[in-house]
């Protein structure tokens, strides 16, 4: 490997263990801001959301076929809906419009 790749990868490295290790070490008290522990309780939602919405809209030959799927998939999930029902209803929805288009 070359002398940079190898700084890179110990970069990122410090990088990652600092951002772990650091509230470890730092912050022995329990969390008494009722902001800070509902901002560190959403965290990773926020993060799962970020990751997936753009993938479920690019991930179709139509990205309308996505849009639409990813509403009706929230209104039915809002409804009561389980996860199996609402996967099946978008997938559904993604085939019929894609067929539709295309």
């Amino acid at each position: 490997m070359q002398h940079s790749t190898l700084l890179y990868i110990a970069v990122m490295s410090a990088v990652t263990l600092s951002v772990k290790i650091l509230p470890l070490t730092l912050i022995r008290k329990p969390i008494r801001s009722r902001f800070v522990r509902s901002f560190l309780h959403y965290v990773p939602y926020v993060t799962l959301a970020v990751m997936t919405f753009p993938a479920i809209v690019q991930a179709t030959d139509v990205p309308a076929a996505g849009a639409i799927a990813l509403v009706v998939g929230i209104v039915a999930a809002w409804c009561g809906a389980s996860l199996f029902q609402v996967a099946a209803i978008c997938c559904a929805l993604v085939f019929v419009v894609e067929l539709l288009v295309l």
